[in-house]
């Protein structure tokens, strides 16, 4: 069943479908996950990660929640920087190839297994649109920050630039599932992430239901002309 404040886009899954494809669709592409991301991003995810935790305003020693943490790329930045990360994701394939010292657990981002207020931080790269309730993950999230702390997003997204757009579509519809059939094997999921971003509201929308979930300062950012967003704010 589709939650009622999911965004719904004809031709794309939906509800419990969409949960059980994005699974299998990770576990299946999770050992050449980080290479072909690198291909496919420029290189530039690693500095929009950068990017990310800069906005967590993050002291040493600080428990951070990485939410869909993959193969691990943010919570080794995390431990480089001092921070205590712990990973989440619901691919057990991710999870198999993560290369951390970061403690991993297998759990959904809408039910995350941690105490009311007990983290300060939350992190989540590339995911937003992959979730099946947008609302019910911001509300998690402000569940288990303290007061004061930081949530930060990191996501791709289409420009709102007519010509940018074009450029955009060519590389991520056109390039992309070839880069994706080549490197993984898997041309299924390299045409499905690209189509996902019709899953994310506009950014307008994005940051007024951050809000409603218990933020305040929240911002977002564009990157690369608007093909990412970074989405911020502070628990309340």
């Amino acid at each position: 069943m589709t939650p009622p404040n999911a965004v719904s886009r004809p031709g794309l899954p939906q509800g419990d479908s969409k949960r059980v494809a994005v699974e299998a669709m990770f576990d299946r592409i999770a050992p050449t996950y980080d290479r072909t991301n690198r291909v496919i991003s420029m290189g530039l995810d690693q500095r929009w990660r950068r990017d990310a935790l800069a906005r967590l305003r993050i002291t040493r020693g600080a428990v951070v929640l990485d939410i869909a943490c993959g193969t691990g790329d943010l919570c080794r930045d995390l431990t480089a920087l001092g921070a205590r990360p712990i990973g989440i994701d619901f691919s057990a394939g991710m999870l198999a190839n993560a290369r951390t010292s970061a403690p991993l657990v297998r759990a959904d981002a809408l039910r995350l297994p941690a105490p009311d207020a007990s983290v300060d931080g939350v992190v989540c790269g590339f995911a937003l649109r992959n979730f099946v309730d947008l609302d019910a993950h911001f509300r998690e999230a402000a569940r288990v920050l303290r007061p004061g702390s930081r949530y930060v997003a990191l996501d791709a997204t289409v420009p709102t630039n007519p010509v940018v757009r074009v450029g955009n579509r060519v590389w991520f519809a056109g390039i992309v599932p070839f880069i994706g059939r080549i490197m993984s094997r898997d041309h299924d999921a390299y045409r499905y992430l690209p189509r996902s971003t019709a899953y994310l509201p506009s950014r307008p929308e994005l940051a007024d239901r951050l809000r409603s979930c218990g933020f305040h300062e929240v911002r977002v950012e564009s990157r690369l002309f608007g093909s990412a967003l970074l989405l911020s704010g502070t628990r309340r």
